[in-house]
């Protein structure tokens, strides 16, 4: 159960690196407070208003389309992910390494039920005690 535990914790971990790392874009294209297209990695299509544009522009009217709007949201990846265990103090090593033992303590496997004699031996019989005492199943 251990090696599971300890497989799942490597696979989030490997995961966590590759997100953190990855940078990644969103376009956004919309039409008065409405949302036409979103795209991710990809730049967002316009809606059929601005492909309706050049017919005004041969009208002679100049006016811009101020009712549409595109949004460009850029999440940076992190490049710098060396990070030296010298940088931190004695305390934060401490902490570190008392967190981690107790961490991996609390996955140790406990006997449901301990047989707290199992090391010693019996008492050696010397005399019959029943006999002795006069007590009998009856």
């Amino acid at each position: 159960m251990r090696e599971v535990y300890r497989k799942i914790g490597s696979l989030v971990m490997a995961f966590l690196v590759l997100f953190s790392t990855m940078s990644f874009s969103m376009d956004m294209h919309f039409c008065g407070d409405m949302l036409v297209d979103f795209k991710l990695f990809q730049e967002a299509d316009s809606c059929q208003m601005a492909m309706n544009m050049p017919s005004m522009d041969m009208a002679g009217d100049d006016t811009d389309m101020e009712c549409c709007s595109d949004v460009e949201l850029l999440v940076p990846g992190q490049d710098d992910l060396q990070f030296s265990f010298e940088q931190l103090s004695f305390e934060q090593q401490t902490f570190i390494v008392a967190f981690t033992i107790t961490y991996s303590n609390l996955f140790t496997g406990i006997d449901k039920h301990p047989i707290p004699f199992k090391e010693y031996s019996p008492p050696l019989l010397i005399r019959d005690v029943q006999v002795l005492d006069q007590t009998f199943l009856i």
